[in-house]
Order: C-alpha cells, then sequence, then structure tokens
C-alpha cells in the first residue's frame, strides 16, 4: 500500500521506485523517467527558464529559484542528462548564463559551470555540472585545494576557520562523487572524497567527535536529526546517508544510530513526514507541508534502510 502510494505520484518519484524499490523491469523505467522532462514537476521546472538561460534571474540567488536551485532539483528528480530538454536547457545555462550579480565582483564573467568561490556554492554548482555533462573540472580542481586537515571543507575557511562545517562538506562530497560517477575519477579526486566522507562517519553523521554530542548545526540553528527535502546547502543525517549509498558505502558500526533515528521516524502507514521547510521562494509545489506524509522523504528513507540492510 505504501510502494502504490509513492507510484501514485509524479514522474521524478515514480521512475526511482521503480528503480530503488520494487526493481521493475529496464525498459520500463526508462520509459518513465522520459516522461519527467514531459510532464509533470520535471516539465514544470524547465518551462520556467528564461531565453537567456536563466531560472529566477540569476546565476544563484538567497532563495530557491534561482539556476542553480532549479538545476539542483532537476538533478534530484533524475532528469535524463542525455535527453533532448536536458541537453538544450543545459546549453542555454553554458553558453550564457555567469555569475554577474550574483557573487564576488571578480567573478562577475564567469561562466556558470567555472563556479565562484564559496566551497559550499561551488559543490552545488559542480554536482549538477557533472550530472549533466558539463565541464566543472577548474571547480573540482579549486575544491581539492581547498580540502581542510580535518577532512572536510568549510565555507568559513577564507576567514580563518580551521575547522570543517557538515553543510559545506556533503555539498562538496556530492560533487567529487558526481564528477567520479560521469568519468572524472582520478587517484587525488578519490582520495579527497574518502577523507571527507571519514570526516562524517568519524562523527557518527551527526555527533561531536570529542564529546560525543549531538551537534547543533551553528548557521541557521538546523537539527541535523530532523529531515529536509529540498536540503539545499543544509546536511541533515538522511542527506548523509543517502550520500553513503550512492557512493557504495559498506555500512558499518558507525552508521547504525543514523539508521536507527530514519526508521524511528516511520509513521504508521510506513510513511515519512518533511520535518523541516527551509525559508525560500520554491519555483513549485513538490511536496504537502511540514508534518504531512513525504513521499520524497519516505523514497529516501526506505532507499537508505535497503542500503544498510543489504538489499540496496
Amino acid at each position: 500500500m505504501m510502494i502504490q502510494w509513492l507510484l501514485d505520484s509524479d514522474p521524478s518519484i515514480r521512475w526511482q521506485v521503480m528503480s530503488d524499490l520494487t526493481g521493475a523491469p529496464a525498459d520500463e523505467i526508462a520509459a518513465e523517467r522520459a516522461k519527467v522532462a514531459t510532464e509533470g514537476w520535471g516539465a514544470q521546472l524547465l518551462a520556467l527558464q528564461s531565453p537567456d538561460g536563466r531560472w529566477g534571474g540569476a546565476a544563484w540567488n538567497h532563495g530557491w529559484d534561482s539556476t542553480m536551485h532549479v538545476l539542483m532539483l532537476l538533478r534530484e528528480m533524475g532528469l535524463d542528462p542525455a535527453g533532448d530538454a536536458a541537453q538544450r536547457a543545459l546549453a542555454l545555462v553554458r553558453d550564457r548564463v555567469t555569475w554577474r550579480g550574483c557573487g564576488p565582483p571578480e567573478c562577475d564573467d564567469n561562466p556558470f559551470f567555472d563556479g565562484e568561490l564559496e566551497p559550499c556554492i561551488n559543490g552545488q554548482v559542480g554536482a549538477v555540472g557533472a550530472y549533466f555533462g558539463q565541464d566543472v573540472s577548474g571547480i573540482v580542481q579549486r575544491l581539492l585545494g581547498e580540502q581542510l586537515a580535518d577532512g572536510g571543507w568549510n565555507c568559513e575557511a577564507a576567514n580563518g576557520s580551521t575547522r570543517s562545517s557538515f553543510n559545506t562538506t556533503i555539498c562538496v562530497l556530492e560533487a567529487l562523487l558526481e564528477y567520479e560517477q560521469a568519468g572524472g575519477a582520478t587517484p587525488e579526486v578519490t582520495a579527497a572524497r574518502l577523507r571527507g566522507q571519514e570526516y562524517l562517519l568519524e562523527r557518527r553523521l551527526f555527533r561531536r567527535r570529542s564529546t560525543g554530542e549531538v551537534i547543533v548545526d551553528r548557521k541557521g540553528g538546523a537539527a541535523w536529526t530532523h529531515f529536509a527535502f529540498p536540503t539545499w546547502w543544509h546536511y541533515d543525517v538522511l542527506r548523509g546517508l543517502e550520500y553513503l549509498r550512492r557512493a557504495g558505502v559498506t555500512p558499518d558500526q558507525r552508521v547504525a544510530e543514523a539508521i536507527e533515528l530514519v526508521a524511528s521516524k516511520r509513521d504508521s502507514d510506513g510513511r515519512w513526514p518533511l520535518e523541516v521547510r527551509y525559508p525560500g521562494r520554491m519555483p513549485i509545489e513538490i511536496d504537502a507541508g511540514v508534518g504531512q506524509p513525504s513521499r520524497w522523504i519516505t523514497l529516501r528513507a526506505l532507499r537508505v534502510l535497503d542500503w544498510y540492510s543489504g538489499r540496496g
């Protein structure tokens, strides 16, 4: 019944359920995935792109309707990078969108996929660029040079911080993983990603290494034990587990408590609620709201539980 509830949804969720949870035939999965470009949320997002290649009039903004944020959503939805719709949209971004007015002045003339200065933002740009087949090698090289001694990354490193941030680190890890999976794997990239991965695992995904206390995010006061979708630049335990699953990590005792946390949030109908929605301007509505059962959270939770149990 719960699987049927997930399937009774948008193509962007349906094809992932078919692929990751029900083991449907490959041709049926591909046919459903193709609908992301032509039906529902994916088609709505694609239709919002301006002729100048931008969404929301910006490469990046403090809301959630900019070019970067929409591309992040389309990546989460699994828009096929090889499809005509993705190819057209990404060509416009590549050829027309710069960082003018959206970042440090010295980055004004940077093409979108060259990124700007903050590793948190560059991680997200790198992730979507690698996923959609764009050249983000410059971003990746910059990120490799910004890794801190403890293994992670922090946007505040430029201001003297020597401790990594979970928020920045997860954005960078996702970028490096997408880059590797898109054919950019090198020993240097893989080694940096594995060091960053250990940063999360050593802290059991949400606890201080020094004291074992649950970490409360000092930037924005978010609780990493509460699950959001979309996450944007914010870390949470479910996002960390999703990264580990996609990276093919063999789960060990260091993720057991995080898995227990995920399992504890399942309701009597087998669904998970949306617990957090970060303030900003969503370009389209993709969930019922905070406190309501969320297909996105449920899909992600089921995937990591299957991964942990060895079925994923």
